[in-house]
């Protein structure tokens, strides 16, 4: 454990679980003050408890579903009430579904892009203006491979993730003038409570266990670029190759993915 972040302010949505939780954990250990976003505030109330005995720092707890607007914008209200500054905002909230796009619950599809990409812009609008005047910040933007790389069942879900990195992209180049920097993470499939909902048969996790990430280590790497100017991590190495080869090959790279990668 260090000080590296003593008096930042750190604040994650997503937060109750996964990545996000990983996220909250290592930036209390290095003594950062958290602010935690998500639907369950039971989870939230335990996960904050044991970031403040990690940091010896505030962990405030703000129940929020990412989904709906009245509820980001109450929590934003609220943590301007609670922090004078944000130095880093982490979107980690979102889910996925894998079934074939033709026979999906179009709800499901509406409610993905509610909280994977219309919830992440708005939050982000609203923090993102807090930065600009501040001009002072980081912005780190969870996409996903799946939004470089297609493949098959996963149609709404590897779309709102494309979206946002594209995103992400262009709020880079308008915030850059004001000292805010934003980074998109782009990870392959990692143990969390995701594959629940996205692969309810376990045939997915079963067949990309050699991809697999721990929540930590992506957390761990995640932090460690807190304050660099870094523009993109893809994660884990292997799977970024294939992003850059199907960039440069994509009728190649949709024969190997029908063949290879599309494992749901």
């Amino acid at each position: 454990m260090s000080d590296s972040l003593r008096n930042k302010v750190v604040v994650v949505t997503g937060a109750s679980s996964g990545i996000g939780k990983s996220i909250v954990m290592e930036s209390a250990g290095r003594g950062a003050t958290v602010v935690l976003l998500a639907r369950n505030q039971g989870k939230l109330a335990e996960i904050a408890a044991e970031a403040r005995e990690l940091s010896g720092a505030q962990a405030i707890v703000l129940p929020t579903d990412m989904g709906k607007a009245d509820d980001i914008e109450a929590s934003f209200n609220q943590l301007v009430g609670a922090v004078d500054h944000v130095d880093y905002l982490v979107n980690c909230a979102g889910f996925g579904k894998f079934e074939t796009f033709l026979e999906s619950d179009m709800q499901n599809s509406t409610r993905m892009f509610q909280v994977n990409v219309l919830g992440l812009m708005y939050f982000t609008r609203l923090v993102g203006r807090l930065m600009m005047e501040q001009r002072l910040g980081q912005i780190i933007n969870f996409g996903s491979i799946a939004g470089k790389v297609p493949t098959t069942k996963s149609a709404a879900y590897s779309a709102s993730k494309a979206a946002v990195i594209q995103f992400s992209n262009v709020l880079r180049l308008e915030l850059k003038p004001f000292n805010v920097d934003v980074m998109t993470v782009n990870p392959g499939p990692v143990y969390t409570n995701f594959f629940n909902i996205a692969d309810e048969s376990g045939n997915y996790v079963k067949n990309v266990q050699e991809f697999m990430l721990d929540p930590d280590d992506v957390a761990w790497q995640v932090v460690h670029y807190f304050g660099s100017s870094k523009r993109e991590l893809n994660l884990p190495l292997s799977l970024a190759l294939a992003a850059k080869l199907y960039a440069l090959f994509p009728m190649i790279g949709d024969k190997l993915s029908l063949e290879l990668a599309s494992r749901k």
